[in-house]
């Protein structure tokens, strides 16, 4: 079984991937300081039998990871993935200096689409891989250029996000797009295609601002997105599409076994969803039963 985790951070994202096979994901962190100690224990709990152990970080605001420092602290950071930048800050947080330190090191391995990896999406004999595929940047393309360029020149970071897929073999499909912006998806939207999955996490924490273009929803019908800790009247809330909101769900687990996706919510009152089959599910330590997605099977 696989277990993906969202906790709710605030205005921030921290997730991860507890794989199948001898893999562990961290994707971003804002450990904020009433909850810094409790996440990186179940990050160091659920990680130590696992012998690859791995830190993507989508882009450098601090929201993204915020706590970084301590984290590794805890727990030594030794692959760190990022989209490869030169990001500067007019004030350098502790946060954003391991950032730096990380990014700048050999322990970094740059993403860029279709980059391939052992035990990230390689095989081998020693261990099965991790089954996270980058689908964005392509880093010769212009507008992405463009984006690096302010990133670098310190502005906004936001549109180097990666897109990270993750595919479970005939099982969930899940997508991360950092904090690509509205404006920035639909002047690529054309020009690249998305592949069909079961569940999003939008874009900018679920913010208008970061609205997944609707030929690319099309192309992906999710039957699940997920909005993130934002304030409500800046959310997207995707009127056609069945949606789970960080701002009311909390912390949200996804226990991934074959073709059933069980979601568990940290809010006791969140409550079972309509649009889930109930399989009569037992409530967990990490939350309380919401229902079932039966994920499609997909050639």
């Amino acid at each position: 079984m696989v277990k993906i985790k969202s906790f709710d951070v605030g205005s921030g994202d921290t997730f991860y991937i507890r794989h199948g096979s001898d893999n562990f994901t961290v994707i971003d962190c804002n450990l904020i300081d009433s909850r810094r100690k409790e996440i990186v224990n179940e990050i160091i709990s659920e990680s130590n039998d696992k012998g690859i152990r791995r830190f993507i970080s989508t882009h450098p605001d601090e929201d993204h990871f915020h706590g970084i420092e301590y984290l590794h602290k805890k727990q030594e950071i030794i692959n760190f993935y990022c989209v490869k930048n030169s990001a500067v800050k007019d004030e350098e947080t502790d946060s954003f200096k391991k950032y730096c330190e990380l990014r700048d090191s050999e322990k970094a391995f740059y993403l860029y689409k279709g980059c391939s990896r052992k035990w990230l999406n390689k095989n081998d004999d020693e261990r099965g891989a991790a089954g996270i595929n980058i689908l964005w940047p392509v880093t010769d393309n212009d507008e992405f250029q463009v984006a690096l360029d302010e990133c670098n020149d310190g502005g906004s970071p936001n549109n180097i996000s990666p897109i990270i897929s993750y595919d479970l073999n005939d099982g969930v499909k899940v997508l991360w797009f950092g904090d690509l912006e509205y404006y920035f998806m639909e002047r690529i939207k054309d020009d690249y295609s998305m592949p069909e999955a079961d569940i999003v996490f939008a874009p900018h924490h679920g913010r208008l601002s970061g609205a997944v273009p609707e030929k690319w929803l099309e192309q992906i019908d999710p039957q699940i997105i997920i909005l993130g800790t934002a304030p409500s009247a800046e959310l997207k809330y995707f009127g056609n599409y069945n949606t789970i909101t960080q701002n009311s769900a909390k912390d949200i687990t996804l226990i991934c076994d074959g073709n059933q996706v069980h979601i568990y919510s940290s809010d006791i009152n969140y409550g079972l969803r309509k649009y889930l089959t109930d399989k009569n599910k037992s409530d967990i330590n990490d939350g309380y039963y919401i229902g079932t997605l039966i994920t499609r099977r997909r050639k």
